[in-house]
């Protein structure tokens, strides 16, 4: 294809660029997976967002560093599965259902089972749009035509398989337990969906009399008195002298009247207040366990609202905090409460409601752990079959969890969700567990309870692919899946779930990879929220500066497992970055009018500048690969940027022109192919990061393809690396710089042509500055340029002590010569520390002994070079003062 096809707008417009893109990869179907069986495949599933809402910031980073791995994989030959899909998120779905309907003064209840969940499905179209609609405009490169939700019918008949088989395993059961009750939204919760908050509370310490009629009592303190109603012992240690002659004994529950007995248990700890504490099994975990060893009735004292039943007599129908006040208030009446203390404690809260958790005794399905834990652990040991976790720091904390898990409710009392595969007989009770209603279904009522939402997301890298048909081709093909992103704050919720159920079902590790990110956090490091106001929507942030340039931001922003602070600024920096990228780009594409990607060349005679970028690029590439292998996408983004900002525009453009705008033909023609040659490998290692603009460009090159997306991945040319060329061009660019920051210092305008001389350090620095005496003419603007060995420095000129040279510019006239003395003055202190520092580095013994050999090598010649420099500033100093 040649540029003459399409020209470039003299601004680039983020927004009209990115709008064109999309359709046509869409319609190009370049991100759809080809079951290439010549090709590797590489395999990555999206973490399903919710349908509550739409994409937060934090969204947007998982899915920029996701897309990253699948076009770089894409291009590097893979056949790349990106799989989207979204979850149905029990609780929080059917809560913002119901906070709708309340609005228009409606429950579930008054809709009825079947209506509510019609409902949903119109709430998640809607917001599945939304969401689809944000991946696009981020520039995702997913799969459409694999997209799947959790409750789809493949999925749901996945969940079902797995809840019959670890059923028919004896790892699903039903029982009675106590488990974190949302009142609120009244549904059991699993541990990690109850968020810790320390709240300023109270002890409450109480006289409990012995039913003996002796006139004693024995003290007891609790933080939730409202319970002591559903009290059914109270528990001594079987050591502590002080209870031993009371246990067997009874003592009376004030209020209630009930006797109940004193028994002893290990549990309890002597030297905690008084050493006795009451039980409550029916509303407390540890009570629930201490009652089960002693046979001791449940009386749960509260309703599912959390409100007082019938069990809690002349407090029934009261909220349980009201409750509190007013049990507080009647037992200091009756002289029972005789202390209140001020106790700072942990309160769990639903992580979705808000509400605090109550712990409440219920019957609900759970998940025996144990096995399956053992099982993850396992599998951690062996090295090649292992989850490897990036940074590995993190596989600390998944196996602690799995160390000490517990077993898992997975029922809950919603609607919007998996409903239990099980029926229990309308007669006789019988229960039915299997994937399809009993045959005679009219006599059978389901389990009204659906399942944990995590239940189906755990399932989420093999349901996706077809899983229970283990013949599904893409099953075979895809499954395990390459690498899982996510954040770390759901390590517990969905990674390890996910590990526990890939192990059980298919015998296989899920990914081999889990990349692990942080949170986004404002600039000041908080996090991001609705009551701070601080949050950023990255739809904003793309219309405003396109999402090129917040991808960059998000990917390069921080290193693996950190947090992100989002800065507005750095933001706009990405997007400078973006407009110096256009700026380049116009003016190579003008210079290479016509060109056809038949016709680049870069096998003739070439300058330095020429030999310079390629083998940058060269290096580049290498570095870039191996980074983006390791998941360093930091590193990669500041690769990038130094080679493209500072190598590509700022020195090789710039030194492009030289035969750009010459007489010589054939140089022309080299530096043309060149140009094009850097521009299309540098497009494609950006791509990944910032697609859209990359896109553009390249469609303006010469180019063989349709797409970028689909163009292999720039492999380094050994025969391009020239080492001497790098040489030659740090020097020549040192002394470039030098000058320029000399005139600027002096206040010597670009335009004023200087006299300048250069002293070789020696014969092979002479060449090389010969050798680029047309960049140095070109770029240093000089009166008189002379270049040698022996010159004697003029009189009352000014000096810079380069590596291998030293600069003379005799600015008579211009500078002051005190000021000139001073400067170098301070140029020799600065050195004699460097001096010092690298000689007591090079004096150290550990450090000589123990650091590799290249790093104190590195070190001598730092040494070498800090010495020839300040004898050159000290031999200046004096012959300025001459």
């Amino acid at each position: 294809m040649s540029n003459k096809e399409v020209s470039m707008p003299t601004k680039y417009n983020p927004q009209e660029t990115e709008a064109k893109w999309y359709p046509y990869w869409l319609e190009g179907k370049f991100f759809e997976a080809e079951r290439d069986e010549k090709k590797e495949p590489y395999t990555i599933v999206i973490p399903p967002p919710n349908v509550t809402g739409r994409l937060h910031l934090g969204h947007a980073w998982d899915a920029t560093l996701q897309d990253i791995i699948a076009r770089s994989k894409r291009m590097q030959g893979y056949d790349m599965l990106w799989l989207p899909g979204m979850d149905h998120a029990g609780i929080a779905t059917q809560a913002k259902v119901e906070g709708k309907l309340k609005e228009e003064g409606k429950s579930r209840y008054d809709l009825g089972r079947e209506k509510f969940l019609e409902t949903s499905w119109e709430w998640k179209k809607e917001y599945a749009d939304f969401i689809r609609q944000q991946w696009s405009k981020v520039g995702l490169s997913l799969d459409y035509s694999r997209e799947r939700f959790t409750l789809d019918e493949g999925l749901s008949q996945a969940v079902k398989e797995v809840f019959v088989r670890l059923y028919n395993k004896g790892l699903i059961y039903r029982g009675e337990y106590i488990i974190n009750w949302d009142p609120s939204t009244q549904t059991a919760l699993s541990d990690i969906e109850v968020e810790y908050k320390d709240l300023q509370g109270h002890f409450y310490h109480m006289k409990y009399p012995l039913a003996d009629g002796s006139g004693r009592h024995i003290e007891v303190a609790t933080t939730r008195p409202e319970t002591m109603l559903g009290d059914t012992a109270v528990a001594v240690h079987p050591e502590d002298e002080r209870y031993k002659e009371l246990i067997g004994k009874k003592v009376t529950l004030p209020i209630v009247g009930r006797e109940i007995e004193i028994v002893a248990d290990d549990y309890v700890d002597m030297e905690f207040g008084s050493g006795a504490v009451k039980i409550t099994p029916a509303h407390d975990p540890n009570d629930f366990e201490i009652g089960n060893r002693h046979n001791l009735e449940r009386v749960l004292v509260m309703d599912e609202g959390g409100k007082m039943n019938d069990n809690a007599g002349k407090y029934q129908g009261m909220d349980r905090f009201e409750c509190r006040k007013q049990i507080v208030k009647d037992l200091q009446d009756e002289g029972i409460l005789f202390e209140i203390e001020d106790h700072v404690h942990s309160v769990g809260h639903s992580e979705r409601s808000g509400a605090v958790v109550e712990p409440y005794l219920s019957t609900q399905w759970f998940v025996k752990m144990e096995p399956l834990a053992d099982a993850a652990l396992d599998l951690q040991k062996k090295e090649e079959e292992k989850v490897h976790f990036v940074p590995d720091r993190f596989e600390k904390t998944y196996l602690r969890w799995m160390e000490n898990i517990r077993d898992w409710c997975i029922s809950r009392q919603l609607w919007w969700g998996h409903r239990i595969p099980a029926w229990y007989h309308k007669e006789t009770g019988e229960l039915h567990v299997s994937t399809e209603p009993p045959a005679d279904s009219e006599n059978w009522e389901q389990d009204e309870d659906v399942l944990d939402t995590w239940f189906s997301s755990a399932l989420w890298p093999f349901s996706t692919m077809g899983w229970p048909d283990e013949e599904a081709e893409d099953y075979k093909r895809y499954y395990p899946t390459d690498v899982l992103v996510t954040g770390y704050d759901i390590i517990f919720f969905w990674v390890s779930r996910m590990i526990f159920q890939g192990l059980e079902f298919t015998g296989k590790r899920p990914f081999k990879d889990v990349l692990i990110h942080g949170l986004v956090r404002d600039a000041e490091g908080r996090k991001m929220s609705k009551s701070l106001g601080n949050g950023v929507d990255p739809m904003d942030v793309i219309d405003k500066y396109g999402a090129d340039a917040l991808r960059f931001f998000l990917a390069t922003s921080t290193s693996p497992g950190n947090d992100l602070r989002f800065h507005w600024e750095k933001v706009e920096s990405t997007w400078n970055f973006g407009n110096k990228i256009w700026n380049a780009s116009r003016f190579a594409l003008m210079n290479m009018e016509g060109l056809s990607y038949e016709n680049i060349d870069i096998s003739g005679e070439k300058a330095i500048a020429d030999r310079w970028i390629l083998t940058r690029l060269q290096e580049t590439i290498d570095d870039v690969t191996r980074l983006m292998d390791t998941y360093e996408f930091g590193e990669v983004g500041r690769l990038l940027y130094n080679f493209i900002w500072d190598d590509l525009c700022d020195w090789y453009i710039e030194m492009a022109k030289l035969p750009l705008y010459g007489e010589d033909e054939e140089a022309k023609k080299t530096t043309r192919s060149v140009l094009a040659y850097v521009l299309d490998q540098t497009m494609r290692l950006l791509h990944p990061f910032m697609p859209f603009i990359t896109e553009e460009i390249w469609q303006h090159l010469p180019h063989q393809g349709k797409s970028i997306t689909v163009a292999s991945w720039p492999t380094s040319e050994q025969n391009l690396k020239d080492t001497s060329a790098v040489k030659d061009m740090e020097l020549l660019k040192e002394i470039i710089r030098s000058v320029r920051n000399t005139r600027a210092e002096m206040n010597v305008p670009p335009s004023k042509e200087i006299e300048i001389q250069i002293q070789a350090a020696n014969e092979e620095r002479l060449n090389q500055l010969e050798r680029g005496k047309a960049y140095l003419e070109k770029f240093c603007n000089p009166e008189t340029l002379t270049i040698g060995t022996n010159l004697t420095p003029p009189d009352k000129s000014l000096s810079q002590v380069l590596t291998g040279a030293e600069l003379f510019l005799p600015l008579a006239g211009l500078i002051d010569l005190e000021e000139e003395i001073a400067r170098l003055e301070k140029e020799k202190e600065k050195l004699n520390k460097e001096v010092e520092r690298v000689q007591k580095k090079l004096s150290n013994e550990g450090f000589v002994k123990k650091a590799p050999q290249k790093v104190v090598d590195e070190e001598k010649a730092k040494e070498q070079d800090y010495l020839e420099k300040r004898e050159k500033v000290i031999a200046r100093i004096e012959e300025l003062k001459a």
